[in-house]
């Protein structure tokens, strides 16, 4: 599968989020991180969010919900406009059923592992999913260092994923920079979330084709 670059505007100015959008049109996808304040300790954008940003753009949306009882709240971002609707495993109750539901809406299926979360127990259930999230920093804040320590599940869900036959994307999300994504593209990952990376830059869409350029 080709590399996808999608930035995060979790470190976007979120005063002017179409503006800032249309800074990086080489993205694949815009990367929008939902918090709650009660499954992460902190608190970002909800639903009108993403739906004016949906409007605003031709980029799709991937949205990212670190929060509880996503299996009440995510379909609502599929029916927002999201092309993507992540929840964690650690915060779904069913997460078979919502990768259903989200798939029924229109939405590709994605679900997040915390990095102490084990893809293990979750390898027979990959073939509900058309994206599988790796997190490699603790989920909640932008800005912090990449957990090299996550390098080996990522290693493993590529593994899972190649002996299941599956078209799944690997997505990897914390400290992805210039530094970094290479190490996650030579353990399988394919698709890659940078916020401080690219939009601490002067040129922000400079920075999404040179990641793009080393992870391939």
């Amino acid at each position: 599968m080709a590399i996808q670059i999608t930035p995060s505007i979790l470190n976007a100015d979120l005063s002017r989020l179409a503006d800032e959008v249309a800074r990086i049109p080489s993205a694949d996808w815009v990367h929008v991180d939902v918090m709650d304040n009660h499954f992460v300790p902190n608190l970002t954008i909800g639903l009108p969010v993403v739906e004016s940003l949906a409007q605003a753009t031709d980029l799709p949306i991937d949205t990212h919900l670190m929060i509880e009882d996503p299996d009440r709240w995510a379909p609502a971002y599929a029916e927002a406009g999201a092309g993507s609707v992540t929840f964690h495993a650690e915060a779904a109750k069913a997460p078979v059923r919502l990768a259903r539901e989200l798939r029924a809406k229109g939405a590709r299926a994605s679900m997040a592992l915390k990095p102490a979360t084990s893809v293990e127990p979750y390898a027979d259930m990959l073939g509900e999913l058309d994206m599988l999230l790796i997190m490699t920093v603790e989920p909640g804040f932008g800005g912090q260092k990449f957990l090299d320590a996550c390098l080996p599940k990522i290693r493993r869900a590529r593994e899972l994923v190649s002996e299941a036959g599956l078209e799944l994307w690997l997505q990897v999300d914390g400290g992805v920079s210039l530094e970094t994504i290479g190490r996650c593209a030579e353990a399988g990952a394919d698709v890659f979330v940078a916020g401080s990376a690219v939009y601490s830059a002067e040129d922000p869409d400079a920075v999404v084709e040179e990641l793009r350029k080393l992870a391939t």
